[in-house]
């Protein structure tokens, strides 16, 4: 396999985003490269703190993506991004429909919520009304035995399965692909799942290899490990979870989550070129914009 760039390189250094990191680097099959500084993956940027600010505002960004819910987002609170102010961010995020708040200066950063969330199996909601309830036996119930990976695997498929999500994740791909849209960091809670299918989306679609694609998927664990460590110790320190590692197959990016995505694509549609055109609507003029924004 190619040598990939380590870790730590490819983080942008954010301390209220620890998952925020670069695509830039990865080879394609045709010998070229993506571009550094370009398309950016992260958690959620509500955390961030005036140094993260200052970083994001040296990269250039011209669009942040916000893929999380409005529960998501009236939990953790909006973006906080360079040149914003909040109360224009809540106006776009404190809505399940998606929106879009351009800021006054044409060379500062734009916010686009679009957000993505399975309405039948919110494992958001799940997870909130199992801590809330602090139950040991029911939280077991919802989540042990399996059940906790079941819901993420059928989280995965769901991505692809359900045309309001691919309509929104082909959003994401069109703001990239777009001549004003990059430099673009896109965005849910935890930057695993639906940042991580979006960023497998764009890999592939530009020829990056497979198993490329599964290891930035699984660089998530190395990027969150420490907070998810101190997340699971604090349920359990707090009273809230009897055995928290019941959470682990939710926080954690897991091989067989991307493969169940990539699965259901198959079973779809004959190929991923089909999938690009069919599943999400997406035509040669929307790759030819991406391979000439992000690629070297």
């Amino acid at each position: 396999m190619t040598q990939q760039p380590t870790e730590t390189a490819r983080s942008l250094g954010l301390t209220g985003a620890v998952n925020a990191r670069d695509l830039g680097g990865y080879p394609t099959a045709d010998g070229r490269v993506l571009r550094h500084g370009v398309a950016l993956r992260a958690d959620a940027l509500s955390r961030l703190t005036d140094e993260d600010l200052a970083v994001l505002a040296d990269h250039g960004l011209r669009r942040v993506v916000d893929l999380r819910s409005l529960v998501e987002v009236r939990e953790a609170g909006p973006d906080r991004l360079p040149g914003l102010p909040a109360a224009a961010l809540a106006a776009a995020e404190f809505s399940d429909s998606p929106g879009v708040v351009e800021p006054a200066d044409p060379a500062g950063i734009a916010l686009h919520h679009l957000p993505i969330f399975a309405a039948d199996f919110d494992i958001y909601v799940a997870l909130r009304n199992a801590l809330a309830d602090r139950d040991a036996d029911k939280q077991r119930a919802l989540l042990g035995d399996g059940k906790a990976a079941a819901m993420m695997t059928g989280l995965y498929r769901w991505f692809v399965t359900d045309p309001v999500a691919r309509d929104r994740f082909a959003s994401v791909i069109r703001l990239l692909a777009a001549p004003d849209g990059p430099p673009l960091v896109f965005h849910c809670s935890a930057g695993k799942d639906r940042t991580g299918w979006a960023a497998a989306l764009v890999l592939t679609a530009l020829g990056v290899d497979r198993d490329t694609v599964f290891d930035d998927y699984l660089l998530t664990n190395q990027r969150s490990a420490a907070l998810i460590e101190m997340i699971v110790d604090s349920f359990h320190t707090r009273g809230l979870m009897k055995d928290p590692s019941l959470l682990l197959p939710v926080f954690r990016a897991e091989r067989a989550y991307l493969e169940t995505a990539f699965a259901a694509v198959e079973a779809g549609w004959p190929s991923f070129d089909a999938f690009w055109r069919d599943g999400l609507g997406l035509d040669d003029q929307v790759l030819d914009g991406l391979r000439a924004n992000l690629l070297v």
